[in-house]
């Protein structure tokens, strides 16, 4: 017979439940999903076999973090081997809401396990009358325990985010772009507000910042004059566009606007001027983050670029994974599909069209050249993600071998080896990271020291700790001799080897018993321990020599 149980995860904790009756042809069927609704039918389904509460709420959180991972923890498989039956007549199956988690208790038990049909119906009812099943647990304080647990299982898992540095550079470069567009759009609407009074201004200033610094400054063209020469100079930095804006201003032939309708269009370019500041400020931020997420990928195709290039891909680690020749197409996906489908050429370049190498390349030589720096970008990319300490000096090697590939391409010089270039650089970092290390061991030199000293007097201790045992293993082999002595038997000249050796280490074994009565009485008993622990074994050597002896002895008295 086969017995199903049904293992439940709750924010309270684990509970086992044993399926009595069920029948899997009719469970799709309204009137049987009808009695899972009703707790009174439900329960002459299923009852509670055992329930395991959690401790505390970061027990719980390790728990549902394991279970998400498709781990089995500790508590679960303790309760498990607890409560299921393994072995016996009948054979249990295991019911289970995840696969995953499924997978991973098979393999654990060797158990046959169940998802999905007869099992997600029962995990619905058991989801909706858990409080119920089991004694002393309220609706209310189950709520509680989910709602507890769902914070904290969110929180660890917003927290554990890899590239959360990265996020910073997406949103900048996104925010940069956007504000790239809003000030040409808001630029061209002060051109045309202000253009009605001042029409002769755009011929003269084409730039859209300088124009809505001007429309500002001047305000009304009629108040213009001489006096107001050096302060266009201050904007413009021309003389000669200055006076050019001067005259322009005395022969216009743009229409008269009341001082209401002035004020709203200086207020408007107050906003756009204030806006182009703002992206210089925010260009300088992405400079500094790249510097510090991506210095390499920044020093060899820009910080704007590799900006651009992370966001595209979704984060640094996604960029480092990436192939070189899907670096080289990125951002050109739509015409590399329609290039696939109407069988045409596809792309050369992607976003990396953007670097000023292969605009600086022959037309014939882009696509070759955008390759090899694809090829660049994904090393760079890689030696960011991976490396603990930020430098930028393999982008500075990379872009150098970029240089050489360019004019390798223009007057033919051979480039130098990769190998050869990626040595330069390693040893350049070591240079710059050796410093900092011995900063760091001066620093920390005068801790270590204590703890050197330390060291030292544990391994004199440990010598000293030989030598006793040695001493004393030759005194017992002394104290076994003694008596053969005073019977007046005959030492062989190896005997008396021992002897005067024992007797120099018993004198060496004293020396040393002198020096370490200074030692603490922990480590005296210690000794003590371990002279006890080598007598033993010299005990437990048979004395068939010296008994043999004395028998002789006792006979050739006798005989005489």
């Amino acid at each position: 017979m086969v017995l199903l149980h049904v293992l439940f995860e709750h924010a309270a904790g684990y509970a086992l439940f044993a399926v009595k009756e069920v029948e899997e042809i009719g469970m799709l069927l309204p009137q049987v999903e009808e009695s899972v609704l009703s707790i009174g039918k439900f329960n002459g389904m299923v009852s509670l076999a055992a329930f395991f509460p959690f401790k505390s709420a970061q027990g719980a959180l390790e728990n549902m973090n394991a279970i998400s991972e498709g781990v089995v923890h500790a508590d679960l498989k303790l309760f498990l081997e607890t409560n299921l039956p393994l072995s016996g007549k009948k054979k249990a199956v295991l019911g289970v809401s995840d696969a995953k988690i499924g997978a991973a208790l098979q393999e654990e038990f060797s158990v046959s396990i169940q998802t999905g049909g007869v099992v997600a119906e029962i995990g619905r009812g058991l989801r909706l009358h858990f409080h119920s099943l089991v004694k002393g647990l309220t609706a209310q304080a189950a709520s509680k325990a989910q709602l507890g647990l769902g914070h904290s299982y969110s929180r660890a898992k917003v927290k554990f985010n890899v590239n959360r540095v990265d996020n910073m550079i997406i949103q900048s470069i996104a925010l940069l772009d956007q504000l790239d567009k809003d000030i040409n759009t808001f630029s061209m609407r002060v051109r045309e507000w202000y253009g009605y009074h001042f029409p002769e201004l755009i011929k003269v200033v084409p730039d859209n910042s300088m124009y809505c610094r001007l429309a500002q400054l001047i305000g009304n063209r009629k108040e213009l004059s001489e006096e107001s020469l050096e302060s266009l100079e201050e904007v413009v930095m021309d003389s000669a566009k200055a006076q050019a804006i001067l005259d322009a201003s005395r022969s216009s032939m743009g229409m008269d606007i009341s001082p209401i309708d002035l004020i709203n269009i200086e207020r408007f370019s107050d906003r756009v001027v204030s806006l182009a500041a703002y992206r210089l400020e925010l260009q300088e931020y992405l400079r500094s983050k790249m510097s510090q997420v991506a210095p390499n990928l920044a020093a060899l195709i820009g910080e704007v670029v590799g900006a651009r290039l992370i966001s595209h891909a979704g984060s640094l680690t996604n960029l480092a994974k990436y192939p070189a020749s899907t670096v080289q197409i990125l951002g050109a996906e739509k015409a590399l599909f329609r290039a696939l489908k109407t069988r045409g050429n596809t792309p050369k370049y992607g976003l990396i069209f953007h670097s000023t190498f292969i605009g600086r390349a022959a037309a014939k030589n882009k696509g070759r050249i955008s390759r090899y720096l694809a090829n660049k970008c994904t090393i760079a990319s890689r030696i960011d993600c991976f490396s603990e300490v930020p430098t930028s000096v393999f982008g500075d090697k990379l872009r150098g071998q970029v240089e050489e590939r360019l004019s390798f391409y223009e007057t033919g010089d051979v480039p130098r080896k990769n190998v050869d270039v990626m040595k330069e650089a390693l040893k350049e970092v070591s240079s710059k990271i050796q410093p900092q290390v011995t900063a760091c061991e001066r620093l920390g030199g005068t801790l270590n020291r204590t703890s050197t000293v330390e060291n030292g007097d544990a391994d004199v201790t440990s010598v000293k700790k030989k030598k006793k045992k040695q001493a004393a293993e030759e005194m017992e082999v002394q104290v076994e001799e003694a008596p053969a002595a005073e019977n007046g038997a005959e030492d062989t000249p190896g005997k008396k080897k021992k002897k005067r050796k024992a007797e120099v280490q018993a004198e060496a074994a004293a020396a040393d018993n002198g020096v370490e009565e200074t030692d603490t009485p922990a480590k005296k008993k210690k000794k003590r321990k371990t002279e006890t622990m080598d007598v033993e074994p010299a005990e437990e050597i048979p004395e068939t020599p010296v008994s043999e002896k004395k028998k002789k002895k006792k006979k050739k008295e006798a005989a005489e």
